[in-house]
């Protein structure tokens, strides 16, 4: 009976504890609306929008290093100016002042945009305007073909910002990180540098990227503000508030679909380098000698394809097999513009003979050389053999005890058996018919040597 009690005890107990609920569980884990500070929140922005005084100077020297890390291509130099540059203030006051309905703001927030644009457009103006600092570089070329990948950085630096400064807490990283992401200086500089060479595409390219980034900081400030339910300064009616958020939802729409079409034609483009690369390199495989392509070799705009050809000609017919090659690869429209100078394929022929000739003279000589090596080698021996055999006294000692010897010559004699090599010492002797006795000499001077050399194997002839 009392097991039984406990038992009907502990299911009432899991009875009564709360069951887990996904929902709420989520709605607490992305709940971004406690520990707002609402009026500190709106404090911190007022407090930069304002850009003059030291502001605009920081502003001023932070372009300037922004453009010297954009001149050198320095992701590093460039990091660096977009840390210390004051631009996020008058954006986030013209999200803020439409959000709570704040004129005043809205005005001062678009009096120092204004500002901010025309100080960093003057200031990289200036500063591109040296020729010395008017090379086109990668990182300048980036900021000028925005895309739907910007729209998106923005979108989401723009949304982080906000959330954080919603807390009124100490978030450096943040602010930091949304400050490099949403690039707002290097399109600036950029604009500068268009404009500094008279390049207008490069300068819309850029501006329209500015435009792109402050937009959607300012919007996503918006909408978050609203979410979090600011009050607004002043009340509105309800068919303003339709228009204003009718406006401000045209407005990114129209950016929306100038960042995802140029997307598209980036996307495009692409493709078509690609294909017209693969084209390429089936020329290079079929033996013909094309130069390396240029910049302007691939003209997505035009549609045209530029190879420049040396060697033999194109004839009609391969030009034709050409043709239906781009068209298999997706290019028909596809202009092929040929360069080509006259056939010269005869001399290119000559050429590989003379460098088949030169490298069997090479080697020709090579070898000559070797063997005159080894040829020295063999007399610096035999003259050090020549230099440690004492011939000379030898001699001069047969002179004084033979007096028949009229002469003596001494070399090594190199025989085989065919099974191993022997070196014999040979002396060759001449004697005088005047003088008698000369065998007995001869004899006697054989036994002299060999004691004398003390070679067992010494040879002596007549």
């Amino acid at each position: 009976m009392a097991k039984l009690t406990d038992k009907t005890k502990e299911q009432e107990t899991l009875a009564q504890e709360p069951k887990l609920n996904i929902k709420e569980y989520l709605s607490k884990f992305f709940d971004i609306k406690k520990g707002t500070n609402k009026a500190g929140t709106i404090q911190d922005i007022k407090d930069g929008i304002s850009i003059r005084g030291h502001t605009a100077w920081i502003l001023i020297f932070s372009i300037i290093i922004a453009s010297i890390g954009l001149n050198i291509s320095s992701s590093a130099v460039v990091i660096g100016a977009m840390l210390i540059a004051p631009l996020m203030g008058p954006i986030l006051g013209v999200g803020l002042s439409i959000a709570i309905n704040d004129t005043e703001t809205l005005k001062k927030s678009l009096i120092n945009l204004g500002a901010m644009v025309a100080i960093s457009l003057v200031t990289s103006f200036l500063f591109f305007s040296i020729p010395l600092f008017q090379d086109l570089t990668p990182e300048l070329l980036a900021r000028t073909k925005p895309d739907l990948r910007d729209v998106l950085i923005a979108i989401a630096g723009g949304f982080a910002l906000i959330v954080s400064l919603s807390r009124r807490k100490e978030m450096t990283n943040t602010l930091a990180g949304v400050a490099i992401a949403t690039a707002l200086m290097p399109p600036m500089c950029t604009a500068g540098y268009g404009l500094a060479i008279g390049n207008i595409d490069y300068f819309l390219g850029a501006m329209f990227l500015f435009i792109i980034n402050s937009t959607y900081i300012a919007l996503a400030t918006f909408v978050i503000l609203k979410f979090l339910r600011f009050r607004n300064v002043k009340q509105i009616d309800s068919t303003k508030k339709k228009n204003i958020a009718r406006l401000a939802s045209g407005v990114a729409l129209i950016l929306l679909l100038g960042s995802v079409y140029t997307f598209y034609g980036l996307v495009q483009e692409n493709k078509f380098t690609k294909k017209a690369s693969t084209f390429v390199e089936y020329l290079k495989n079929e033996g013909f000698s094309i130069i390396d392509k240029d910049v302007d070799d691939f003209d997505f705009n035009n549609k045209s394809i530029t190879v420049t050809i040396f060697g033999k000609n194109v004839t009609p017919e391969e030009q034709i097999i050409w043709k239906e090659k781009l068209v298999k690869l997706g290019l028909p429209e596809t202009k092929l513009l040929i360069h080509q100078g006259k056939d010269n394929s005869e001399m290119i022929e000559e050429v590989k003979q003379l460098r088949l000739t030169y490298a069997d003279q090479l080697k020709f000589i090579n070898n000559r050389d070797a063997t005159i090596k080894d040829k020295d080698e063999l007399i610096a021996d035999l003259k050090l053999r020549l230099k440690e055999f004492p011939f000379v006294q030898i001699s001069r000692e047969a002179k004084i005890n033979y007096s028949g010897l009229q002469s003596i010559s001494y070399a090594n004699k190199i025989s085989t058996d065919f099974n191993q090599i022997d070196t014999i010492t040979v002396f060759t002797t001449k004697w005088y018919d005047s003088v008698p006795k000369t065998d007995e000499q001869f004899i006697k001077l054989q036994l002299w040597l060999k004691t004398r050399l003390k070679l067992d194997t010494l040879v002596v002839t007549k």
